[in-house]
C-alpha cells in the first residue's frame, strides 16, 4: 500500500511540475494533416495531404459544431460537465460500486479528464490499461485545466482532438470523412453515431448502431434505429473519402508541399489556373468524340518568368488524371520550326524574303531515302521563307535544317533548355518536322525566349526560387524576324485561312504543332506579356481522329490569351536597330511585291524613292491612338439631339495606311479623324496595319441610352 501511495505522488509531482497549456497555446499547436498551397496573392489554391499519422482538417469553433452533436456527446460522455470542476466525483462513485459486483469495469472520465490525457501521452492508458497513479494524476491535470480554461474552450478543443474512427481525428474530419458534410450540418441520426464512436473508434458497424440506437432513446430523440443502421452500414461499409476544400493544382501541389509542413506561396494566380483548367476541360469535351482524352496548359509572364498557371491534366475525364501533361514528354511537331527559322536568319543564311521551293522531294539518309509530306498533301510550289513559316509548310522547313545542319541546331534547342539525350544524326532531317520528344514547359520556355527578344531566363513556380542568369540564345534581329512572321495573318491564311483562332484582336505571334498520326496537338504563341501553351492528345498515345491544328488546341489558347488581354494592350515589338525593310518583288507571280524586314548586311538594295517609304514604315512602330485615351469613360447626353452625338476618333499615324478596327469590326482609314455614334457598353478600339498587325489599342466604355 506504501508503495501505490508514493508512487501515486510521484507520478502526480511529474505531471504537475509540468503546467497545463493554455488553450490559446494548444489551439495554435494544431496542425491540419493537409498543407495548403496559395497563390501569389495569398489564395488557396489546393490542399494536399501531408501527414500519414492521422486526417485532420481545420479547427472548428463550437458555435460551428451541430447543437445536435454536442447534446449527444454531453449525454453520452459527462452529463453534468457544465457543473463539475474537472472531476464528477457522484460519477465517479457509482461507477467505482458497479465495478465491485460487475465482470467488465467502467470508467468515469470526464470530457475534462480526457482532455488531460489528449494533452500527456503519460496520462493514457498502458497496454489498454490505466494504472491508479495515472487515474489520480488525470483527476489532477483536469483540475489543472478548469482553472484557467472556459467550459467551452473545453469542449471546444475535446472535440477538435479526440479520435472519431480509425485516422479520423477531430469533429471536422470525422463529420466531413463519413457522412461528408460540415460540423455545422450533422443532424441527430448523424450525431448519436459519431458520439458512440468516442468510447471505441474501432467498433464493428453493429456494435455503432446498437450504441446510437441506446443514446436516441436515452434522450428521447425521433430518430429511428433503422435509420440509423443503414447510415452505419452506408458510411463504415466503405473506405471514406475526404474531398479538398480546394483542388486546382495538384500536380504542383505534389512537387511544392512534399516534405512542407506550412503553407507554400507559388507565382501561380488562382483565378487563372481556375480559367485555364475550365478552358481546357470545356475545349477536349468539344472533341471528345475525335478521340481526344487529355490536356495540359501552361501560362507564364514574358517579363519575370512567373508561371500565371499550370494545368498538367484535364481532371476528372482525364484517363490518367495523375500524368503531368506539363512536363510529359511528346513529338513536337511543327513547334520547332519558329526556332528553326531563327537559327538559320541569325546565320544569315535565309531571310524572310527567301524563295523556297515547296514540293516533294527525296532526301537520301543512311537508314535509306527520306520523303518528308506536307500536313494534307497539298504543294504550293515557289513560296518565300515567310510564307512557309507562317503556314508551317514541311517541305521548305527540312530544306532549312540542311542548310542549318542538323547537329547546329540540336546544340541551339539543347541551349534553349531542351532535354534532348542524342545529337544531330540520331534525329536525322526529320528533326525539322519536330520527331523529337519535348514537354510543353520546355516549349513555352523557347517561346518565351522569342518574345524576349532573344533572351533565355528561368521560369519559376515560387517567389523563393531564384530567376537566374538571363543568357542571349537568338540576337535581337532574328528573334524579330519570327516574332514578326508567326504574327502575320495574311502569310499564315496560305495555309489556316485569314479567319481562324490563330487570328486575335490584338498583337500576338503563334505558332500550332500536330505530331506524326495525330497523336499530339500544340498551339503556343505569345502576346507582349504572355506567353500560353496548350497540349491535347491522349496520354496512352492514341490517335486523334480529324484534328487539324486550329481545331484542337488552338481554341483553348485563344480563350485563355483574350482571357489575359482583356482589359491590357498588346503592342508589336521594338524595331531592333540591325533591322532594315526593303521593297521586294517576286519573280513570276511567286508572291505579291510588299515590304519586307531584313537582318542588315542581308537586304537588297534600295532606291531613294523607297527609303522615304521604309523610313514611315520604321515609325509605324510609335502609332498611337490619342483619343479616346485607355480606360475612358464617356457619356450620352440626354439634352443633346441622339442624331448629333457623335465621338471622333483620333490616331498618330503617319503616311503608312492604317486603320480603325472597333469591337473586332473595321470601322475607316485612320489617317483622319472618324466619326462614331456612341452606343452604350464596353468597346475595344484598335490601330491596325497593311499586315493585319495590332498597332495600338484602347478598351473605354460608353454609359447612357
Amino acid at each position: 500500500m506504501k508503495r501505490l501511495f508514493f508512487a501515486v505522488v510521484i507520478l502526480t509531482l511529474a505531471v504537475n511540475s509540468q503546467a497545463s497549456p493554455s488553450f490559446r497555446e494548444v489551439k495554435d499547436s494544431y496542425r491540419k494533416s493537409d498543407t495548403v498551397l496559395l497563390d501569389r496573392h495569398g489564395k488557396v489554391l489546393h490542399e494536399l495531404r501531408t501527414d500519414a499519422k492521422g486526417r485532420r482538417l481545420d479547427w472548428v469553433r463550437l458555435k460551428d459544431v451541430s447543437p445536435a452533436l454536442r447534446n449527444a456527446i454531453i449525454f453520452s460522455e459527462d452529463r453534468r460537465f457544465y457543473s463539475h470542476s474537472g472531476v464528477d466525483w457522484k460519477a465517479a462513485l457509482t461507477a467505482g460500486i458497479k465495478n465491485l459486483y460487475s465482470q467488465t469495469s467502467r470508467g468515469a472520465s470526464t470530457i475534462t479528464m480526457q482532455l488531460a490525457a489528449l494533452l500527456n501521452k503519460e496520462l493514457r492508458p498502458r497496454n489498454n490499461k490505466k494504472t491508479l497513479a495515472q487515474k489520480w494524476a488525470q483527476m489532477e491535470a483536469a483540475r489543472d485545466i478548469e482553472k484557467t480554461w472556459s467550459k467551452d474552450e473545453i469542449f471546444e478543443a475535446y472535440l477538435n482532438l479526440i479520435t472519431y474512427r480509425g485516422e479520423l481525428q477531430g469533429v471536422s474530419a470525422a463529420s466531413r470523412g463519413l457522412f461528408n458534410k460540415e460540423p455545422s450540418g450533422l443532424d441527430d441520426a448523424e450525431s448519436f453515431i459519431l458520439a458512440s464512436l468516442i468510447r471505441s473508434p474501432n467498433a464493428l458497424a453493429d456494435d455503432v448502431s446498437k450504441r446510437a440506437c441506446v443514446l436516441s432513446g436515452a434522450i428521447g430523440s425521433a430518430a429511428k434505429c433503422e435509420e440509423m443502421r443503414d447510415l452505419v452500414q452506408k458510411s463504415m461499409g466503405v473506405p471514406y473519402m475526404i474531398k479538398p476544400g480546394m483542388a486546382l493544382a495538384p500536380h504542383i501541389a505534389r512537387r511544392l508541399l512534399k516534405g512542407q509542413s506550412g503553407p507554400v506561396v507559388s507565382t501561380l494566380d488562382r483565378e487563372m489556373q481556375k480559367f485555364a483548367s475550365d478552358v481546357l476541360r470545356l475545349q477536349i469535351s468539344s472533341v471528345r468524340a475525335q478521340n481526344v482524352k487529355d490536356g495540359a496548359v501552361l501560362v507564364v509572364e514574358n517579363k519575370t518568368g512567373d508561371i500565371l498557371a499550370y494545368v498538367g491534366s484535364s481532371g476528372a475525364e482525364s484517363t490518367a488524371s495523375y500524368v503531368d501533361g506539363v512536363q510529359a514528354k511528346r513529338q513536337a511537331g511543327s513547334t520547332l520550326k519558329p526556332l528553326l527559322y531563327a537559327s538559320a536568319f541569325e546565320k544569315k543564311i535565309l531571310t524572310p524574303a527567301s524563295i523556297m521551293n515547296d514540293s516533294p522531294t527525296d532526301i537520301p539518309t543512311v537508314g535509306g531515302i527520306y520523303k518528308p509530306e506536307n500536313y494534307e498533301n497539298d504543294y504550293k510550289g515557289m513560296v518565300s521563307a515567310r510564307t512557309a513559316l507562317a503556314s508551317s509548310l514541311n517541305i521548305p522547313a527540312v530544306k532549312v535544317l540542311s542548310m542549318l545542319g542538323v547537329d547546329t541546331f540540336v546544340q541551339k534547342l539543347k541551349e534553349l533548355g531542351f532535354d534532348l539525350p542524342g545529337y544531330g544524326y540520331f534525329y536525322g532531317p526529320s528533326l525539322a518536322l519536330g520527331s523529337a520528344d519535348v514537354s510543353l514547359y520546355e516549349l513555352v520556355d523557347a517561346f518565351r525566349t522569342l518574345a524576349n527578344n532573344g533572351v533565355h531566363g528561368k521560369m519559376r513556380l515560387t517567389f523563393a526560387e531564384e530567376r537566374g542568369r538571363r543568357s542571349r540564345i537568338f540576337s535581337e534581329e532574328a528573334a524579330f524576324l519570327v516574332t514578326n512572321i508567326l504574327s502575320d495573318r495574311e502569310a499564315r491564311g496560305v495555309t489556316f485561312s485569314l479567319e481562324n483562332p490563330l487570328s486575335t484582336r490584338y498583337w500576338s505571334a503563334v505558332k500550332t504543332g500536330t505530331s506524326k498520326d495525330m497523336r499530339d496537338n500544340w498551339c503556343i504563341g505569345y502576346s507582349q506579356k504572355y506567353t500560353v501553351g496548350v497540349w491535347v492528345g491522349n496520354f496512352g498515345g492514341e490517335p486523334m481522329w480529324n484534328v487539324s491544328g486550329v481545331t484542337g488546341a488552338a481554341p483553348a489558347w485563344l480563350d485563355i490569351m483574350n482571357y489575359l488581354q482583356k482589359d491590357k494592350a498588346s503592342l508589336s515589338p521594338n524595331i531592333p536597330r540591325g533591322v532594315v525593310a526593303r521593297k521586294i518583288g517576286f519573280g513570276d507571280k511567286v508572291e505579291p511585291e510588299r515590304f519586307e524586314w531584313f537582318m542588315q548586311g542581308t537586304e537588297p538594295a534600295a532606291s531613294g524613292q523607297e527609303e522615304a517609304i521604309l523610313q514611315e514604315i520604321a515609325h509605324s512602330a510609335s502609332a498611337k491612338i490619342l483619343y479616346p485615351v485607355k480606360g475612358a469613360i464617356l457619356a450620352v447626353d440626354p439634352d443633346i439631339p441622339d442624331d448629333m452625338q457623335m465621338v471622333f476618333f483620333e490616331a498618330r499615324a503617319g503616311s503608312l495606311p492604317v486603320r480603325w478596327m472597333l469591337d473586332g469590326r473595321e470601322i475607316g482609314d485612320a489617317s483622319g479623324e472618324v466619326q462614331w455614334k456612341p452606343r452604350a457598353g464596353n468597346h475595344r478600339l484598335s490601330l491596325m496595319d497593311a499586315g493585319n498587325n495590332v498597332i495600338d489599342s484602347v478598351n473605354f466604355q460608353v454609359r447612357g441610352n
